[in-house]
């Protein structure tokens, strides 16, 4: 892949396409404890932990706010902490322009050429897209990866499932075909906030470990897929290509008017519908 600035194409349409597959059922219960879960875990994302970037075409069906979505994606996203994400209609402008480094996002609607400024990732994705992924989740999502955070404890449930579960509380699904197959990393659970909590399923491992579809779907306050309910199929994965320092820029146009967060949440391409 060429250094120029990665795209981030969404078409949106108001469809009744499939959501694709399903959920799946994930075991539940207190299980019980299992010494070998850290193991088991370092098996499952060696490949992912070792990806410092990644670019890909992403093709996404699903919902989101209220609103069906069908569309293709170009997301590129640095280990970093950095993000650059262009959402391209068809035809003339892109929808939006996002970059996100480190903790700082800020986001420019070309065709309205408002901008929202210094803004907490998370936050300003979820303002414009219905979606609340900051950089670092972006990476976890499309990578099929874990958290690197220090594990609070293990569990079994049957001999080929294990949970894992970080000290903040989210939880990484790991299962294995028979007892001599390897352990792989099929879901996790974020809970960066009782109503922002969401889930993340990876299928279809590729050659790499890396996952070719992923169904990512909100969970908060138990209800799967209420705020929004998306299936990604990756194509053109490339891996630990440099990215170059402009790729993150943030340009404004001298002309663009600034807006704030709530207006975004309004007038964003996936703002929620009106009740």
């Amino acid at each position: 892949m060429s250094r120029r600035a990665p795209r981030f194409v969404l078409l949106l349409a108001l469809i009744s396409a499939s959501c694709g597959a399903p959920l799946m059922r994930l075991p539940s219960g207190p299980g019980e404890a299992a010494p070998d879960t850290t193991d088991a875990l370092a098996q499952a994302t060696r490949a992912c932990q070792a990806v410092r970037t990644i670019t890909a075409e992403v093709a996404v069906t699903g919902s989101a706010n209220g609103r069906r979505v069908r569309g293709r994606l170009s997301a590129g996203v640095a280990a970093s902490g950095s993000a650059r994400l262009e959402a391209v209609a068809p035809f003339g402008a892109p929808l939006f322009i996002f970059v996100a480094t480190g903790g700082d996002a800020s986001l420019l609607l070309s065709r309205e050429n408002k901008v929202f400024e210094h803004g907490h990732p998370d936050t300003v994705l979820e303002a414009a897209a219905g979606v609340p992924l900051g950089a670092e989740d972006l990476l976890r999502v499309l990578t099929g990866c874990s958290p690197s955070e220090v594990l609070r404890d293990g569990r079994r449930t049957g001999s080929d499932w294990r949970i894992a579960t970080t000290m903040s509380g989210d939880d990484m699904y790991l299962r294995r075909d028979s007892g001599s197959a390897p352990w792989r990393l099929v879901a996790i659970v974020r809970r960066a906030s009782a109503d922002r909590a969401w889930r993340a399923e990876f299928r279809e491992p590729r050659s790499d470990g890396l996952p070719r579809s992923i169904h990512v779907a909100s969970v908060a306050a138990g209800r799967i897929g209420a705020a929004f309910d998306l299936q990604l199929v990756l194509s053109q994965v490339e891996t630990n290509v440099p990215l170059a320092a402009e790729v993150f820029t943030f340009r404004v146009p001298a002309s663009a008017s600034r807006m704030t967060l709530d207006e975004l949440r309004q007038t964003g391409p996936l703002a929620a519908k009106s009740k």
